[in-house]
């Protein structure tokens, strides 16, 4: 019988040890999985809506709530701003692209978004059907606000007050579907895109009443504003003036979304690295009791041993087996630990986009997954490595000698 035969039948010659060491050493790596896995994802998706987005300028407030409502949709803005405010930024020689974006309803939770197609642009979006809007209160609706409300190219909705469901609708201002966008993994999916002029007239509706003379409407299309702008540099030089500029010679905030990212993340390595102490603990455990499990089977083996050294096995064959014995744990926990991670993530990837609307990217396991493994077989070699020597130190005479 070959070693490895003959080490899978010692290994679940005690189940109820073997079954322990697993679980424990399971445990121990699908935190580390789960930890890796899910930090690579939430940085993929958090860098990819980043992409080619320098600069967010809106209303006087918190950094990074105007990064986190204006990039990723996650939070409330700051409050809104004159769009006559803005305007001088499109026309600076710094600013390669200029998007306006106003938010504040929404569609079954699924946010309203009044912008220009250069944020469809910017996205790389393209239409699965229908065609992107030409002319105010036609929308088009991001792949899983699609799938969600079951709205399809040609019907109507009205938006509801407020970013979150069971505001007021405005069932006076209807909009027509015009386009389902293809799926892009992104923040476009969880939206819904028309232009700026639909979000204006949606609540100059509402505003509006039936004495109202043409001044006071003149007034309020003239008092036109918006949520806040993306601004793409044409220049390095600009991302050391033109945040300076905004936030020192206007009531404008400038906010620096990779600086901000750095210091989220940077926040969230504190939960990381506890999590991981707890992982490196439930190892040690794990590597501890696959120890005392090998040197007890090594006293309780000795006349197999005894009899292996008779017919012939050597020492070093002796010292493999007790290692065999360790790699199919290591194995077997790790076939675990990769069905475990991946559920786990999917569950957290799941989580973070109906929860916080941030779809999470797909990142091919063995990307950052291949510690794994080398821990695995490190953890159970290690432990193995005290008994695997004392049965290459066995001598036959003391065997046989042993009652």
């Amino acid at each position: 019988m070959s070693v490895w035969r003959w080490a899978w039948t010692y290994l679940w010659s005690r189940p109820l040890t073997a079954v322990l060491n697993l679980v424990l050493l399971t445990l121990g790596l699908t935190v580390f999985g789960v930890v890796l896995q899910a930090q690579a994802q939430v940085e993929r998706a958090l860098q990819r809506d980043l992409a080619g987005v320098d600069l967010v300028v809106g209303a006087k407030g918190s950094p990074m709530q105007l990064i986190m409502a204006g990039v990723f949709h996650v939070d409330v803005p700051p409050g809104n701003v004159l769009l006559e405010d803005l305007q001088w930024l499109q026309q600076h020689p710094q600013v390669e692209r200029f998007i306006p974006l106003s938010v504040g309803d929404n569609l079954a939770g699924f946010r309203i978004v009044g912008t220009t197609h250069d944020y469809l642009t910017h996205h790389g979006a393209r239409a699965a059907s229908g065609q992107w809007w030409d002319a105010p209160m036609q929308a088009v609706l991001g792949a899983e606000v699609a799938q969600a409300t079951g709205l399809v190219v040609g019907q109507a909705f009205v938006g509801a007050h407020g970013l979150g469901q069971g505001g007021p609708t405005h069932d006076e201002a209807a909009y027509s579907v015009v386009g389902v966008l293809a799926a892009c993994a992104c923040v476009l999916d969880r939206l819904v895109l028309t232009a700026t002029e639909s979000v204006w007239q949606v609540h100059d509706d509402m505003h509006a009443t039936p004495d109202m003379s043409a001044d006071d409407w003149a007034a309020l299309r003239a008092d036109r504003e918006v949520s806040l702008a993306l601004i793409r540099y044409n220049t390095p030089l600009a991302a050391v003036t033109l945040p300076r500029q905004v936030n020192a010679t206007s009531t404008l905030q400038a906010a620096a979304p990779a600086m901000e990212v750095t210091r989220l993340l940077s926040m969230l390595n504190v939960g990381t690295r506890a999590v991981q102490g707890l992982g490196v603990v439930m190892l040690l455990v794990a590597a501890l009791s696959v120890w005392v499990a090998l040197w007890q089977a090594l006293r309780e083996r000795r006349t197999d041993m005894a009899l292996m050294r008779v017919l012939g096995a050597s020492p070093m064959r002796l010292t493999g087996l007790l290692l065999a014995e360790a790699v199919w744990l290591a194995l077997l926990s790790l076939v675990l630990t990769l069905v475990l991670t991946g559920g786990l993530t999917a569950l957290l990837g799941w989580s973070l986009a109906h929860d916080v609307s941030l779809a999470v990217v797909d990142t091919p396991v063995w990307a950052v997954w291949w510690p794994v493994p080398l821990v695995a077989l490190g953890v159970a070699l290690l432990a193995a490595a005290i008994p695997a020597f004392g049965a290459y130190r066995q001598d036959v005479q003391t065997l046989l000698s042993v009652r």
